[in-house]
C-alpha cells in the first residue's frame, strides 16, 4: 500500500478535532495559538532534506541552522496579523505524456513550514466535515484507497455507467471570493483568515520577474492541497451529496482524488441528467471541465454482458494512472481488471532509459541502487493485484537496456549476455512486487 502523509496530531489538536466533530456548524474564533515553535519545528523536519529552496533560495539544512531566529519573529507577525509571506517560485514541470508543462509553485522553506502547520490545525476541523467519497491530500488516506474504493463500487453495487472527469486547470481556477467565504464556515479567527487571503494573493516569481495572484493556488504548498479539498467540498461533494443524489432514480456514487473523479450510476437516465447540469455547477464556482479527459461510458457487470452480446468488448475506464477494464475471475465471476495506463508506462520506461544514458559510467554497484530506487517507486504505487504483466513488461525492458548501455561503456569491448546474466547476480534489479490489501491487513509477494 502506497505511504500516506500522516497529521501533526497534538492534544490541543484533538480537542479541536472533537469540538467539530460534536458541534458541525461550529465556527472557531481562536486558533493562531495552536501554530506554535514546536509544531512549525516539526514541519521543518518533514521537508526532506533536498528539497528546492524557494525565492529566498534558503535550504533545509539552513532553515534549521537559523530557526530560533526565523520563528518567534515569525509567529509574533502571525499574531499581530503583519505576517507577508514572500514570493512563490514558479517553475515548470513536464505533464505526463504530453510536450506542454505543467507550473509548479515552490514557496520558501520557512513559509512551507508554516503552510503545513496551518494545514495540520485547519485538517483537525475540516477532516471531520470531509465526506468519504473524497480521497486526495487527505492524512491517512492514498489513491490506492480510492482505487479500492472503486473496484468495490462496480463490483458489488449495480453499477452499468462510469462518468469519468477531469477539472481543466483546476489548482489555477480557484475562485478567492468562494474560496474565503467556504473558509469562514467554520473559521472565524482573523489572523487565519488574514494568513490564508495572503498566501492566496502572494505573488509568483518568475524568471526574475514578479507578479501579482489574482485567482488560483499555486501547486506546491502544503495549505494549497487543503484549500483544494476545501473547494471541492463544498462545490462538488456536498452538491452531489445533499442535492443530486435524492432526486436520482436508481444508485450512484462519487468518488474523488483532488481533481480526477468519476461518477457511477445504475441508470443511463440519471448519468445523462447529471452530466447536463454538472457543467453549469461548476461554471458558477469559475471551474470547468477538461472535455478530451472527461466521457460517460457503459462499464460494469451488465456492460460486460450487454457488449458481449452485441459482439463488442466493453469500454475501458481511466483513473488514476490505471486503465480499468470488465473481466472475470477464475470462477466465472465478474471483476474489474487493471493495469498500468499506456501513456504512465511509456513515461517510466523514458524516465529510467534517460537516467540509464546519464549513469551508465557508474559503477555498477551505485548504477543497481539508483536504478532499484526508481523501480521500488514505481512498483509502490502500480504493484496492485492484477497488474504483474505490467509490472513484468517494465522490469524486461530495463534489464534490456541496461545491458545495452553496459554494452556501450566502451568502444572496445562490450557486455554480452552471458556476462551481463552473471552482473545480474552480483547486482540484481529489485523484482516487482504486487501488494495485496484486505482491509486494514496488508502483504506483498515478490515476483
Amino acid at each position: 500500500m502506497q505511504r500516506v502523509e500522516q497529521p501533526i496530531m497534538t492534544t490541543g489538536l484533538e480537542r479541536i478535532a472533537a469540538k467539530a466533530r460534536e458541534e458541525r456548524k461550529l465556527k472557531f474564533t481562536s486558533l493562531a495559538h495552536h501554530v506554535t515553535e514546536e509544531l512549525i519545528w516539526e514541519s521543518v523536519c518533514h521537508i526532506p532534506m533536498n528539497s528546492a529552496p524557494g525565492c529566498d533560495e534558503q535550504t533545509v539544512t539552513e532553515a534549521k541552522e537559523s530557526f530560533k531566529q526565523w520563528a518567534p519573529e515569525m509567529l509574533r507577525a502571525i499574531h499581530q496579523q503583519g505576517y507577508r509571506p514572500p514570493p512563490v517560485l514558479r517553475v515548470f514541470i513536464p505533464k505526463p505524456g504530453k510536450k506542454e508543462k505543467r507550473p509548479l509553485g515552490i514557496p520558501c522553506v520557512a513559509d512551507r513550514a508554516l503552510q503545513r502547520s496551518v494545514a495540520s490545525v485547519l485538517a483537525a476541523i475540516y477532516e471531520q466535515d470531509f465526506l468519504p467519497c473524497s480521497f486526495g491530500g487527505r492524512p491517512g488516506l492514498s489513491a490506492h484507497h480510492a482505487l479500492a474504493t472503486l473496484t468495490e463500487v462496480i463490483a458489488g453495487k449495480p453499477v452499468s455507467y462510469v462518468y469519468e472527469a477531469d477539472l481543466k486547470n483546476f489548482f489555477g481556477s480557484l475562485d478567492h471570493g468562494w474560496l474565503l467565504r467556504f473558509l469562514g464556515d467554520r473559521v472565524g479567527d482573523p489572523r487565519i483568515t488574514s494568513l490564508i487571503r495572503r498566501w492566496l494573493k502572494a505573488g509568483i516569481l518568475e524568471d526574475g520577474e514578479l507578479t501579482a495572484n489574482e485567482k488560483g493556488t499555486p501547486q506546491g504548498g502544503s495549505i494549497s492541497v487543503l484549500l483544494s479539498n476545501l473547494y471541492l467540498h463544498h462545490v462538488l461533494d456536498l452538491w452531489f451529496e445533499k442535492v443530486v443524489k435524492p432526486r436520482l432514480k436508481g444508485q450512484a456514487y462519487l468518488i474523488r482524488y483532488i481533481d480526477d473523479f468519476v461518477i457511477c450510476f445504475q441508470y443511463r437516465e440519471d448519468a445523462e441528467r447529471v452530466q447536463a447540469v454538472l457543467g453549469k455547477r461548476l461554471d458558477k464556482f469559475a471551474l470547468a471541465l477538461e472535455p478530451s479527459k472527461t466521457k460517460l461510458i457503459e462499464f460494469g457487470r451488465f456492460a460486460q454482458r450487454d457488449a458481449r452480446a452485441k459482439g463488442r468488448r466493453p469500454e475501458t475506464l481511466y483513473f488514476l494512472g490505471f486503465t480499468h477494464f470488465c473481466t472475470r475471475n477464475r470462477k466465472g465471476n465478474f471483476k474489474v481488471g487493471r493495469k498500468t495506463e499506456k501513456s504512465r508506462l511509456r513515461r517510466s520506461l523514458a524516465n529510467l532509459t534517460t537516467l540509464m544514458r546519464n549513469i551508465r559510467h557508474w559503477s555498477l554497484k551505485d548504477q543497481r541502487e539508483k536504478l532499484n530506487q526508481v523501480l521500488r517507486g514505481h512498483y509502490a504505487y502500480y504493484g496492485l493485484a492484477g497488474n504483474v504483466r505490467s509490472m513484468l513488461k517494465l522490469h524486461r525492458a530495463v534489464e534490456r537496456y541496461w545491458h545495452k548501455m553496459l554494452s556501450t561503456r566502451s568502444w572496445a569491448a562490450s557486455c554480452t549476455w552471458k556476462m551481463f546474466n552473471q552482473l545480474k547476480e552480483r547486482f540484481p534489479l529489485q523484482r516487482p512486487k504486487i501488494y495485496l490489501s484486505y482491509g486494514r491487513l496488508q502483504t506483498y509477494a515478490v515476483l
